[in-house]
């Protein structure tokens, strides 16, 4: 059995690698080589041997506090190639939750952002809390999708992720449980191969308070993550997921690789691989490409 594991943290100190190489060896492993991928933040690559991905990660999480893991089993003994990134929206592709900033020109901001975090938590159900959150939005007019659209900020580093693994063969693509009419041109905007959110109902120039088709929840996240998989030739391991509110969960589980980015506590707990850094490009380092062959923004 081979597997690799990346440790990254802002800084990787003596101890916390003795603590591994320990964990490892206790658990009947060996750290067969290292190989480092980034000084900043610090990103360390160990093939281990003797062990599966899954003991690995456990036994890694256990002794090291404060840093982000990454474990993945090795296809015919080396680690996939990335072919399928699958990413949530609100608060992983961009900051913050697009509903919370249209819930604020119907002065009912404070009290969607409250059970959009509670439904991110995993404290509610998401189909519930969504159309609770869009009746609040009935009657605001279209042009405020604009403004909200023209608002946006990609999370830092969002473009060099994108870039690098489109370079690489990569289909890049977000499913979103946001909206259509703000996904579509961002989209279109930052060059992603597909794209899927639920829809705003429109009447006269106005929202109705409803969405309408196919809801995108966490199930429906997880399909579009296989069927975009199936359709193009692309095995399990290939692909990765990258989200942070309960709504990604399957997702994340369905994917060769889930990590969970500046995640809700499940999210963090429940996901393969964790990133805790400002930097969505850091998602690079966790799947074993080194900062040097980044591409810039």
């Amino acid at each position: 059995m081979t597997c690799y594991a990346v440790l990254l943290a802002e800084s990787l100190e003596q101890p916390a690698l003795i603590a591994a190489e320990r964990a490892i060896d206790l658990a009947g492993g060996e750290i067969a080589a290292l190989r480092t991928l980034s000084d900043s933040p610090a990103a360390l690559e160990m093939r281990i041997e003797g062990m599966d991905a899954a003991d690995a990660r456990r036994e890694l999480r256990t002794v090291l506090d404060g840093v982000d893991v990454c474990v993945e089993a090795t296809t015919d003994g080396q680690r996939p190639a990335r072919r399928l990134l699958l990413m949530d929206v609100d608060s992983t592709l961009v900051a913050g939750e697009v509903i919370d900033s249209l819930a604020a020109h119907v002065g009912k901001g404070e009290q969607v952002a409250a059970v959009t975090e509670r439904a991110m938590r995993g404290e509610l159900d998401f189909r519930e809390s969504l159309h609770e959150r869009v009746a609040t939005l009935a009657g605001l007019p279209t042009a405020v999708l604009d403004e909200v659209r023209a608002s946006l900020r990609l999370s830092d580093g969002a473009r060099t992720l994108i870039a690098t693994l489109q370079d690489r063969g990569a289909l890049i693509g977000a499913v979103s449980g946001g909206f259509t009419q703000i996904l579509d041109p961002l989209a279109d905007d930052i060059g992603l191969d597909f794209a899927a959110a639920n829809t705003l109902e429109v009447r006269d120039g106005h929202l109705t308070g409803r969405v309408t088709g196919r809801i995108v929840d966490r199930a429906e996240k997880a399909r579009n993550l296989r069927v975009l998989a199936e359709r193009n030739g692309i095995v399990v391991p290939e692909t990765v997921a990258i989200g942070d509110g309960a709504n990604d969960l399957d997702m994340i589980a369905a994917a060769g690789i889930g990590i969970a980015f500046n995640a809700k506590p499940i999210v963090q707990l429940e996901a393969p691989a964790t990133l805790n850094t400002p930097r969505l490009s850091d998602a690079l380092l966790l799947l074993g490409i080194q900062r040097d062959e980044f591409l810039s923004e």
